[in-house]
């Protein structure tokens, strides 16, 4: 990016007011009156106010490499090489599945993930686990809008819902003798985290809760065999936005578990979230975060295969579900400004209840709460709200059975696809993949092997360049989406400037970015189609 380009940003920045248009919740309606109490109800120091509840607990870049305002007299858009790597891959979290045997027996090789905040804090969340008594691994991508308490929320307790959703009667049955008898549980999922993806303890207790609620209800059900893999993910997603919406509605312990159930239910999140089991591919997708495979030919070409679809205005099929629902009367107003009612940029989303529930029922809960506007919660009904719910958690289901030729499977939030095709996508991580494997000399060893030896070889390795890559596929396609110039090649100037935007302005120019890159062990899956 020129200086002039830099110029022109902080400028235009200092004398114009501008709506954020890529903001989801009340952008066009009401401002956000109430910034000083935001920021103390979600600051990380302590002590909080009595009743608050702290959600900024996922990381953020360095501030000192962050502007706070374009009213800064010293402003400057430099940053080294070394700091710009430092912010890019602050969020890197990557993990390798366990060998059995010497041999890697899971479809999935290993997987990657980061994140990139623009809003302060970041209101993205992401989820990754192993499932315990069943089988498969799930991974999932949490877009936030109106704060992060939804996306958190889902974040922690969607892969629960779905996991207890897929297991068999006895093992539901086992739990639940364990918990009457005050047991320990045997653990449903082993969690793969970033060592700042912290938890709502302060409420965990009650999520544990109201899953044994729902197990419970699973067991009445009296059905055996349960439901398929797409049945237990809608039903999962579901049954966890119901139980998002009846918490607000319920008596609470405490005004801190009141605050948090409050904040959850009244801002929202989008979902998708992909169950990986051997060649059984299920991507679950609410509202407009994305999942995309990377396919390699057979003639050595990539191609892009879509597995979701986004849930908004530009769908048509979003369109015509929508007015399906609600009488013909309301046929010009369900879309204003491209927008669910003209406010919700998504038309599937958990949480935000303001589009869910009626007006009366808004008002009792929220006459009879404390200083919602602490918690930046405001009560607005927007115009031609007459057959609420206007919006549903209820997933799309697609399923794909993978192939040799299927390398690798994407999910982000639509942060990195309002900046990247799909197409562009698969092809940065397709390259990453040729340069990561070309720039990687073998090592070839020479007995005797000692310390000394394997010194050298590594400072060999990092002297042909291989360290001046992101080893995060994950990384790598951030650093394009942010800095990539007409050319399709990352500018540090741009780079540099898009990192260090100023709060106030970041949200115009990119929105949060998270991406989790899952790639696919084709040695597993021909094995798969050799014994079937």
């Amino acid at each position: 990016m020129s200086r002039t380009v830099s110029s022109w940003i902080l400028s235009s920045a200092r004398s114009s007011i501008i709506l954020q248009g890529k903001g989801r919740w009340y952008s066009i309606c009401i401002p956000n009156r109430n910034k000083t109490k935001w920021k103390l109800v979600f600051s990380k120091t302590r002590p909080s106010p009595a009743g608050s509840c702290s959600l900024d607990r996922t990381f953020s870049f360095p501030k000192a490499f962050r502007h706070t305002s374009t009213e800064e007299e010293h402003f400057s858009f430099q940053l080294s090489p070394a700091q710009i790597n430092d912010i890019l891959r602050a969020g890197e979290l990557c993990h390798r599945t366990l060998h059995l045997n010497g041999k890697n027996a899971n479809s999935v090789l290993r997987f990657e993930s980061n994140q990139l905040a623009s809003n302060s804090p970041i209101e993205d969340r992401r989820s990754a686990a192993t499932c315990l008594q069943t089988a498969g691994m799930m991974f999932g991508v949490f877009d936030g809008h109106a704060g992060a308490a939804c996306a958190q929320a889902v974040s922690e307790r969607l892969l629960h819902y779905i996991a207890v959703s897929l297991m068999p009667r006895q093992s539901l049955e086992e739990i639940e003798l364990a918990v009457e008898a005050m047991k320990p549980v045997r653990p449903i999922l082993q969690w793969h985290r970033h060592p700042s993806d912290v938890e709502y303890r302060e409420i965990t207790s009650q999520y544990f809760e109201n899953l044994r609620v729902y197990w419970q209800h699973l067991l009445d059900l009296d059905t055996e065999p349960g439901f398929s893999l797409e049945e237990a993910m809608i039903c999962a997603f579901k049954r966890l936005d119901s139980d998002i919406s009846l918490e607000v509605q319920a008596p609470q312990e405490n005004e801190l578990m009141r605050n948090i159930a409050l904040q959850v239910a009244f801002s929202g999140a989008t979902a998708c979230v992909a169950h990986i089991d051997g060649v059984h591919l299920h991507v679950a997708n609410t509202g407009d975060c994305r999942a995309v495979l990377g396919v390699r030919e057979e003639d050595g070409t990539w191609s892009t295969l879509p597995l979701t679809r986004d849930h908004n205005a530009y769908d048509e099929f979003e369109i015509r579900r929508l007015k399906r629902e609600h009488p013909r009367s309301e046929e010009k107003t369900l879309f204003v400004n491209d927008r669910l009612l003209g406010i919700l940029m998504p038309s599937r989303a958990f949480g935000d209840v303001q589009l869910k529930w009626s007006k009366e029922l808004q008002h009792s809960i929220l006459e009879n709460s404390c200083d919602v506007e602490a918690l930046n919660i405001y009560q607005y009904v927007p115009p031609n709200y007459h057959t609420p719910p206007y919006l549903t958690a209820e997933p799309e289901v697609t399923y794909h059975k993978l192939r040799s030729k299927d390398k690798f499977l994407v999910i982000a939030s639509d942060g990195l696809w309002e900046m990247l095709s799909n197409e562009k996508v698969v092809k940065l991580v397709a390259g990453h993949l040729t340069e990561l494997n070309m720039q990687k000399p073998p090592l070839t060893f020479k007995k005797p092997i000692n310390l000394g030896y394997m010194h050298n070889l590594l400072l060999q390795r990092k002297s042909k360049g291989l360290a001046s890559l992101d080893q995060n596929t994950a990384t790598h396609l951030i650093r394009h989406a942010i800095g990539s110039n007409e050319y399709g090649e990352v500018d540090p100037e741009k780079l540099a400037a898009m990192l260090t935007l100023p709060e106030d302005l970041a949200r115009m120019y990119r929105d949060d970015i998270t991406v989790t890159v899952v790639h696919f062990n084709s040695e597993t899956i021909e094995d798969y189609y050799r014994s079937h």
